[in-house]
C-alpha cells in the first residue's frame, strides 16, 4: 500500500472550528522524556510512526529541541494522549504529534483535543500559520478531522 502524505494548514486563528466541548478533556503541559517517548510508542505503533521506533540517540534530539512544546492530552484524569509542536521562523508552528492512546480511540474525544491543542499553539508569540501532516497511514478519522477543525490541504505527496 502506497502511503500518501497530506500537509494541512490554518493561516488565521478564527479558521479554526471548535469541535463540542467534551468534558473532563483537557490540555496539560509536559516536560520532554521517558514518558513523551513511552506515548509517542504506544500511539504511533500502530500507525507505524515514524517515533514509535526513534532510537535514544533520535529521542535526545529530539528533545534537544529548546522551542517544542509537550502537551498531554487527559480525560477524567488519565493520560488519553499526547501533543507536541513547534515554532518555526517566520510565525510557523508545526504540530509535530497529535494522537490519542489505543485504548481512548473512537470515543469522542478526537476532535476536542485537537481543538485544544490548535488553539494552544495559537497562543504562541507570532504565529501566523499552524500546520501539520497526516498519512494514510494513520487513523481513517485522522484527515477528516483536520478537516473538519479548519485545516486545508496545501501538500499531498505519495
Amino acid at each position: 500500500m502506497e502511503e500518501i502524505v497530506t500537509e494541512l494548514e490554518m493561516t488565521a486563528a478564527d479558521q479554526l472550528n471548535p469541535a463540542p466541548v467534551v468534558d473532563g478533556l483537557a490540555l496539560r503541559a509536559a516536560e520532554p522524556g521517558p514518558g513523551i517517548e513511552d506515548l509517542h510508542v504506544r500511539i504511533g505503533t500502530p500507525y507505524r510512526w515514524p517515533s514509535a521506533s526513534r532510537t535514544g540517540g533520535e529521542w535526545e534530539r529530539w528533545f534537544a529541541e529548546p522551542a517544542r512544546r509537550y502537551r498531554l492530552v487527559e480525560y477524567r484524569g488519565e493520560v488519553a494522549g499526547a501533543a507536541d509542536f513547534e515554532p518555526q521562523p517566520g510565525g510557523d508552528v508545526e504540530i509535530t504529534t497529535f494522537g490519542l492512546l489505543p485504548e481512548f480511540v473512537g470515543k469522542g474525544l478526537g476532535g476536542y483535543a485537537l481543538t485544544l491543542v490548535v488553539a494552544d499553539a495559537w497562543t504562541l508569540p507570532g504565529a501566523r500559520r499552524v500546520w501539520l501532516h497526516t498519512s494514510s497511514l494513520d487513523h481513517p478519522n485522522a484527515l477528516p478531522n483536520y478537516l473538519r477543525r479548519g485545516f486545508r490541504s496545501f501538500s499531498r505527496r505519495v
